[in-house]
């Protein structure tokens, strides 16, 4: 142990720790620098793959459209819908495009007039009830695309569309009549599109309409089970932008990007952990760099070190002879100029010591006396022989119930008393203290008494003394309730009042006189009676601690009861939630 004191070692120590925190400033600010750049650039990366993705729907969009037009033309130039020439340019249409499953026409009643390839109906599609159709006639004039659906029409297979539709023109025998177009394809095409998409090992894309549901997940049957989760609600709110979430517990980048003119949304979702390999290299990188230095600046350090320290040591090996019992041995050292200085103060710093040394012994003595009276104030043994007494008299009259819970709250009331020791705790924890306590006492006083205990969720992980509640707690019960003769009420609440975290212990007891009042503000105990820590005990420590501007505060009213308002600072606790 001696060696960590000596003058070499802590030149050297310090030489290290100021190079090593130098260093690891610098790291981390590089760190910092290098791995915002990466997560731009991968937000940047992300941000162009999605583009890309969202590029070549408008432009399947737009193909979709093209054709969609061209067979609008055609049906609109035929003199007749049923005209062979008509089936066959339509034929030819459907020809061109793989990914065409059928074109038709419809009344706005919802009657077939025309289909290809030709195939018939199946029965109850409930035509009218068909987004895709309904779009149509509300908006006559505008393409609607529909979301992916099975297409139920026609007796064929069972197939995943996109129907494209709208209000048009048809002839019959010259006549012009309007109907409503509807184009199938094949959802096929968007589902590759959209697969070939990944980011890292889990990332993926997936394709929202305008109203929130979903065109293409890639996990879509996941999504459908409840066994996957999206934000849809978030996504809606961008056009295009990204941000960042968390999903279980992992740290997720979204892009976000609109295909027009559909109003479908590309989200690209990426994981962190994969995309940022930039920053676990830095991270190697700097951890030996790191090393390389430590081990540079301890060889420098110990040499360094050693050239300083040299002459101090023999002037400790000097001051260790006179401590031997050598008192009036010279210390003929040479050397710097401080050593010398060192040297003719020693017998000053002697006489320095021991006056030191007396203070400390009147100081510690005065800390294990207030340590004493600390731990008297943690276990009261007055309450706990009243409390068992009382458990003794519910077992013998056979209420087992109340004896239970009476020992109960006493083994958790002297838990939160003894805190391993801490002399602060979390409000919470003195609240549920104080309710343990006047759970034994309204058994105790055979429910003299009701209380109620109410806390803003704020202050609940705000720090506070233990302790200081009960005292006022057990004057109200003992100077204001005990000799009423009706039932007694107190109401603790606890919250922030003007930057100040504020405990108000009200009771309905006899409340005080003016000079009993006085008395109480002046810190003088109104009754030897009590808790052992007792009012003035708590104020002065509040005051002690944090200063005159916190403390404690009465209002009393003869035959009105008492209120008490204990103020403190409003420190949160570093590990908030945690009790």
């Amino acid at each position: 142990m001696k060696h960590f004191k000596r003058i070499q070692f802590i030149i050297a120590l310090s030489f290290i720790l100021i190079t090593v925190v130098t260093v690891l400033i610098v790291s981390f600010m590089l760190y910092n620098k290098f791995s915002n750049t990466a997560e731009d650039n991968a937000d940047l990366n992300m941000g162009q793959v999605v583009e890309q993705v969202k590029y070549n729907l408008e432009m399947y969009v737009k193909n979709m459209t093209s054709i969609f037009d061209v067979v609008e033309e055609t049906i609109n130039r035929s003199p007749s819908y049923s005209s062979s020439i008509l089936k066959e340019q339509l034929n030819s249409i459907m020809k061109t495009r793989e990914d065409l499953i059928s074109i038709a026409v419809f009344t706005k009643n919802g009657d077939l007039v025309v289909n290809i390839p030709k195939m018939e109906m199946r029965p109850y599609t409930l035509l009218q009830r068909q987004s895709w159709f309904n779009a149509a006639l509300e908006t006559p004039d505008q393409l609607s695309v529909s979301s992916p659906h099975i297409q139920n029409l026609f007796k064929t297979s069972y197939k995943w569309a996109v129907s494209l539709s709208k209000q048009t023109t048809y002839h019959r025998d010259g006549l012009a009549s309007k109907g409503v177009l509807v184009v199938d394809m094949n959802f096929k095409t968007i589902d590759e599109l959209s697969r070939q998409v990944v980011f890292g090992k889990r990332g993926y894309v997936y394709i929202i309409d305008s109203y929130g549901n979903i065109v293409y997940h890639p996990q879509q049957q996941l999504i459908h089970a409840g066994l996957k989760y999206e934000d849809l609600e978030r996504v809606l709110t961008y056009s295009y932008g990204s941000y960042q979430d968390e999903l279980n517990g992992e740290q997720r980048m979204i892009t976000i990007k609109s295909v027009n003119p559909i109003g479908w949304k590309v989200i690209g979702v990426a994981y962190k952990d994969e995309l940022l390999t930039t920053k676990s290299e830095l991270n190697t990188f700097l951890l030996w760099f790191l090393i390389v230095v430590i081990i540079f600046v301890l060889l420098l350090a110990i040499f360094v070190s050693a050239r300083i320290s040299s002459p101090i040591q023999r002037l400790a090996r000097s001051v260790k002879m006179m401590g031997e019992g050598h008192l009036n041995t010279p210390i003929p050292v040479s050397g710097i100029y401080e050593v010398e200085q060192l040297s003719r103060r020693y017998h000053v710093m002697l006489q320095q010591i021991r006056h030191l040394m007396d203070q400390i012994i009147v100081e510690q003595e005065a800390k294990r006396k207030s340590e004493l009276d600390v731990l008297q104030a943690q276990i009261n043994p007055h309450f706990l022989y009243n409390t068992l007494n009382s458990v003794i008299r519910l077992v013998e009259k056979g209420q087992s119930g109340e004896a239970v819970t009476a020992i109960t709250s006493l083994s958790r009331f002297f838990r939160i008393s003894l805190s391993k020791g801490k002399n602060f705790i979390s409000v919470q924890e003195e609240l549920e203290h104080i309710r343990h306590y006047l759970i034994i006492q309204t058994i105790r006083y055979k429910n003299k008494f009701h209380y109620t205990i109410e806390a803003e969720d704020e202050v609940l992980h705000c720090l506070t003394m233990k302790l200081i509640l009960q005292p006022i707690v057990e004057n109200a019960i003992v100077h204001g309730i005990e000799l009423m003769a009706d039932r007694g009420m107190i109401r603790i609440s606890a919250k922030v009042d003007a930057g100040k975290l504020l405990f108000e212990i009200a009771d309905n007891g006899l409340g005080m006189s003016r000079d009993a009042l006085d008395q109480l503000l002046k810190n003088t105990p109104i009754s030897a009676q009590g808790s052992g820590v007792g009012v003035r005990n708590v104020n002065q420590r509040i005051q002690l601690h944090y200063g005159p501007d916190y403390g404690i505060q009465f209002e009393s009213e003869l035959e009105e009861g008492t209120t008490v308002r204990i103020y403190l600072p409003v420190e949160i606790s570093q590990k908030e939630g945690e009790v």
